[in-house]
């Protein structure tokens, strides 16, 4: 006989068979069945004794039990598979006030206004679906006002985004990702998943990433502008400076010297205030 976990509930296993929650690609699903693992990603969202945490795509629950095994005051967890109903609710039932599941797509979610209604800043944690993943982060880097609703965002992504979120300049993985993931947090990579722990097993390594909100940008810009400017800078990223902005108009050349940066160089060489320079330089040509 499998003994039940410390929350008193069912092996993920048991309640995956039992409500036939066979995981959908077309989700983005792949399970995280070990409680011990959930729990370690649950500890690395911090203090969690009675906070509020926002949860993407729980699925049959196992983060979401383990950030209530680790004191979560309240769990808000939007999913949009109705499939995973039954499972949630054994949960909810077995923490009273402690979870409550909103059928969404997280990517039409107001996040901001979901905050708000908890009464103060929140936490953010989840193992995000692979296809939806770098949308949501750039979302909740985006917001405005900063320093942002949330207080800290624990996630899981494909090790490859991970390296790109965490990437400092010159290295292969920094590009446009690296440079909104750093203009106005701190993030680190903390550790690694096997595919072996995920039912069905994906065909890549998953990482833990931790952000936490700086008080303050890197250097301050406009959200907007900077996106152009990576997006023109990195879409060409072998080129040099001066020819891959030339579609955002102007003279190059003199706007990208009169931000001290040389015009040869290339996007991978620019730190993130370098680019928030380029944004400012460019922000009269955007209007």
């Amino acid at each position: 006989m499998i003994e039940p976990a410390e929350d008193g509930l069912p092996p993920l296993r048991e309640v995956i068979a039992r409500h036939e929650l066979s995981a959908r690609k077309s989700l983005g699903q792949n399970f995280l069945l070990d409680l011990n693992l959930t729990r370690r990603i649950a500890r690395a969202a911090g203090q969690l004794d009675g906070a509020t945490v926002l949860e993407v795509g729980p699925g049959p629950g196992g983060l979401t039990r383990a950030l209530l095994m680790e004191g979560a005051g309240k769990v808000i967890a939007v999913e949009r598979d109705e499939r995973t109903r039954p499972a949630l609710a054994e949960i909810a039932a077995a923490c009273p006030g402690r979870l409550e599941v909103i059928e969404a797509d997280a990517l039409k979610v107001d996040w901001a206004d979901l905050a708000a209604r908890t009464g103060g800043p929140v936490k953010i944690a989840a193992n995000l679906p692979y296809n939806i993943a770098t949308p949501l982060l750039t979302g909740w880097l985006l917001a405005d006002p900063w320093p942002p609703y949330w207080t800290s965002l624990t996630l899981m992504f494909q090790k490859e985004v991970a390296q790109r979120i965490t990437a400092a300049p010159g290295s292969g993985a920094y590009g446009r990702l690296s440079i909104i993931s750093q203009w106005r947090s701190q993030a680190m990579k903390l550790f690694d998943i096997s595919p072996r722990a995920f039912t069905p097993p994906p065909k890549v390594t998953s990482s833990v990433v931790h952000i936490t909100p700086l008080p303050r940008p890197v250097h301050p810009c406009k959200a907007q502008v900077l996106e152009k400017v990576t997006a023109a800078a990195f879409g060409q990223r072998r080129k040099m400076l001066r020819s891959s902005l030339k579609a955002l108009g102007g003279d190059t050349e003199a706007i990208i010297r009169a931000t001290g940066l040389d015009p040869q160089m290339r996007a991978e060489q620019v730190d993130v205030a370098g680019f928030c320079r380029l944004a400012e330089a460019y922000e009269p040509l955007t209007n």
